[in-house]
């Protein structure tokens, strides 16, 4: 068998060392504001996914809702690394890439209860919803059919002479599928800046990856196509970002497309509709209690000296603007049923 040219880290995990291994770490000013920062990010998306569940649970929230619980420092971590030129393309767990591209809680919040301010007018719902503003062009319901658009739209950055990169998402379901391949092919061939980041949370809807996916890693998954890959551990927001500095470097640098692994969990079902039962409860606890990503950083924080009463003013602050973001939405009245005959677009 040839051997993959699959990047490996030469650090260990947290999840190798434990908790403990952030003990003994002298935090810089810098890096403590960064963590600030970080650790308000990931609340935000927490608490916002939260309420989304109970309204969904409420009736307010229709059709399909895809939490990202537990996978929050992916995000964040990686928008940390890009400039205000570069693209995000995400699959059908999407909120957490939208308020970490900065879209409005209560646009976002509007769109899935299905009203009018919503991003998408209320026509798209929790799949389909999109930023020209932000540079976030969604949001798609179809299993891998993001990643030929990401691929696109790194295609687009290199044609214009752009100093950005695509971060094309995509979950370990993904993976297996044709299209993702046929990127891989073109994105390599034509070096194109794209930076392909693979969500494995373990589970592609009720099936173990390990039961689904050949081979070691899904990082060296582009290794016919000379892609480099990296395993990245997906709960530790600051490893993200570490790995995705060095992914974007090589992609903006004209050398090609890289693919990032982040080995990360979500903690709810696939969607608001799977009991995740194919999982044991002890499993999913023992990720909490031991895994967490933002209780990972809170520690940091903690151990930099930011008080306990500090971290509840900011939680705090979050829940009120998620409840804004609520009130927001219903407030927002449902949109007109001319607007089925808008923004239809047809080739004659």
């Amino acid at each position: 068998m040839v051997k993959t040219p699959t990047v490996k880290s030469s650090k260990k995990t947290n999840a190798q060392k434990g908790r403990q291994v952030n003990k003994s770490a002298i935090i810089s000013d810098e890096l403590k504001k960064e963590l600030v920062n970080y650790y308000k990010d990931m609340v935000l998306i927490r608490r916002f996914e939260e309420k989304a569940g109970q309204l969904y649970g409420m009736g307010l929230i229709g059709g399909f809702c895809h939490l990202y619980i537990g996978q929050e420092a992916v995000v964040v971590g990686m928008q940390a690394v890009i400039n205000e030129n570069s693209s995000v393309i995400t699959s059908y767990r999407d909120h957490g890439h939208m308020l970490a591209c900065g879209m409005d809680p209560k646009g976002v919040m509007a769109e899935l209860t299905g009203r009018r301010g919503g991003y998408s007018k209320g026509k798209g719902g929790s799949m389909h919803m999109f930023s020209r503003e932000k540079n976030f062009f969604g949001g798609h319901g179809i299993v891998a059919a993001q990643v030929p658009i990401g691929t696109g739209l790194a295609f687009a950055h290199k044609y214009k002479g752009e100093e950005a990169v695509c971060l094309t998402y995509l979950g370990d379901g993904a993976i297996n599928q044709g299209q993702v391949y046929e990127s891989f092919n073109m994105a390599a061939l034509w070096s194109l800046p794209c930076v392909y980041i693979i969500e494995n949370n373990q589970y592609g809807m009720g099936t173990a990856v390990s039961r689904a996916a050949a081979g070691e890693t899904l990082a060296s998954r582009g290794a016919a196509y000379g892609i480099p890959g990296l395993e990245v551990d997906g709960m530790d927001v600051l490893a993200v970002k570490e790995a995705g500095k060095k992914a974007v470097q090589h992609a903006a640098s004209g050398k090609g497309p890289f693919i990032l692994e982040m080995k990360t969990y979500r903690y709810r079902g696939h969607s608001m509709s799977d009991p995740a039962k194919y999982r044991t409860k002890e499993e999913v606890n023992r990720m909490r209690q031991e895994r967490d990503p933002i209780d990972n950083v809170k520690e940091r924080l903690i151990q930099a000296e930011v008080g306990e009463e500090e971290l509840k003013g900011m939680d705090k602050l979050i829940r009120d603007t998620v409840s804004e973001a609520v009130e927001f939405a219903q407030k927002s009245e449902e949109p007109d049923p001319s607007e089925l005959y808008t923004d239809v677009l047809i080739q004659v």
